[in-house]
Parts: C-alpha cells; sequence; structure tokens
C-alpha cells in the first residue's frame, strides 16, 4: 500500500524522525509537512506548507483529500505553562485539527503522538495526563477510517537529525541500559516512524500503543 502522509510538528526531535523516516520508506510517496515556520528540509517527496496559526487550521489551503494519513507529531511540554495554555495548546489545538481534517477527509488514519504515562480516565493526579488522556479519548471517538494513540517512553534520538534536543546528549549513554532493564520504557525514532506508517498499512488490534506494541510494529 503506497501512502501519501501529512505530518505536523516536523520542526521538532518526534516530528522531524518520523518524517525521515517517511522521506526513507518505498511505500512513502509523498510528505506534506504543515509547519509553523520553515524545516529547511528538500526532498523530492517533500511539500512544506507554512501556516502559523493552527488554532485556525480550517483556513489552511491543502486539499486534505490527497492524503491518506496524518502523523500529528506536533506538542508542547506542560513544564512553566498554565493549566489553562496547556489545555488550549494540547486538546483545543489538536481536536481543531484533526475535526478539521476528518470533515474534509474522513477516509483518513490519524496518527496522534501522546506520551507514556497518558491517562486514559481522565482522573487521575497528574494535570498533563489527564489533558492527553482526554485529547486520546476525543480522537478516539472522530469518524476516521481509523485512528491510534502513539504512547513512547524515552526516544533515543536518529544520528545525524538536527532538531534532537540539546539534554539528550548528556542521557544517550541511558539508552543501552534502559534496553537491557526497561525494555518497555524505550524506544528509538526510527521504530516510532516504522511503526506509524506499518498501522496505515495494515491497521493494529487496539487504538493505544505502547512501548511494546511500537517495537513491534516496527519489525513488522
Amino acid at each position: 500500500m503506497k501512502l501519501s502522509v501529512i505530518i505536523t510538528g516536523a520542526t521538532g526531535m518526534v516530528g522531524e524522525g518520523v518524517l525521515h523516516e517517511c522521506l526513507q520508506h518505498p511505500d512513502v510517496e509523498k510528505v506534506l509537512v504543515i509547519n509553523r515556520r520553515p524545516g529547511d528540509i528538500t526532498h523530492p517527496k517533500l511539500l512544506e506548507v507554512i501556516h502559523p496559526d493552527f488554532l485556525n487550521f480550517s483556513a489552511i489551503d491543502v486539499n486534505l483529500t490527497a492524503y491518506n494519513a496524518c502523523f500529528f507529531c506536533l506538542g508542547v511540554s506542560s513544564v512553566g505553562m498554565t493549566k489553562d495554555e496547556y489545555y488550549r495548546l494540547t486538546y483545543d489545538l489538536t481536536l481543531h485539527v484533526a475535526q478539521t481534517m476528518v470533515r474534509q477527509n474522513p477516509e483518513m488514519v490519524f496518527c496522534y503522538v501522546s506520551g507514556a504515562g497518558t491517562d486514559s480516565t481522565e482522573k487521575g493526579r497528574l494535570h498533563w495526563a489527564r489533558v492527553k488522556g482526554k485529547t486520546e479519548n476525543d480522537l478516539l471517538r472522530l469518524s476516521f477510517k481509523a485512528a491510534y494513540m502513539f504512547r513512547p517512553g524515552f526516544l533515543s534520538a536518529t544520528p545525524g537529525l538536527k532538531n534532537v534536543k540539546s539534554y539528550y546528549k548528556y542521557f544517550a549513554w541511558l539508552a543501552p541500559v534502559l534496553r537491557l532493564f526497561f525494555p518497555g520504557a524505550i524506544s528509538s525514532l526510527r521504530e516510532l516512524g516504522l511503526a506509524m506508517i506499518q498501522v496505515v498499512q495494515q491497521g493494529y488490534s487496539k487504538p493505544v500503543l505502547e512501548v511494546p506494541d511500537i517495537k513491534a510494529l516496527a519489525k513488522v
């Protein structure tokens, strides 16, 4: 199955890693990245659209029916952010984009990068986990062809990419230790990207994918 993919968040570490795998994969024919600022990447498969305001996504001039998948990698950290702002930039923004897409193209497969520890009950102690849980739950209620929630834990970086967070170089030595003693807590950006491609092509038995699911799909 050949794919035409939309990626958001490609100027961040996760989105850049997923974009890299899409550009290398033989089954991905074209990739549209929708960024708030230029990503400075060129490739024959790649088209970039700059759209600064994702909370006004319905104004975007893109034919969404030309794509069969969206890899939503856009996200913010809750550190230093008020609860209201985090809710707006996590729940409101994501649902607005997804609702715009599903109205135009209900045959799309929507993949959302959430995170380990997300609270599906929406009742836990951590605010960020509740907001992520509500975001996941409401995305799954939309009438996409399929929707999958990806919950990576610690992500090891892809060598050579430029948007790897600076502090990762201080933790890189931990990756082999985590893989040995906590294999369910770590995957790579490469595995995440490959798993997202595979889930669009083949589907999966459940809509919420934890680290072991991501690693299993990446090996298919």
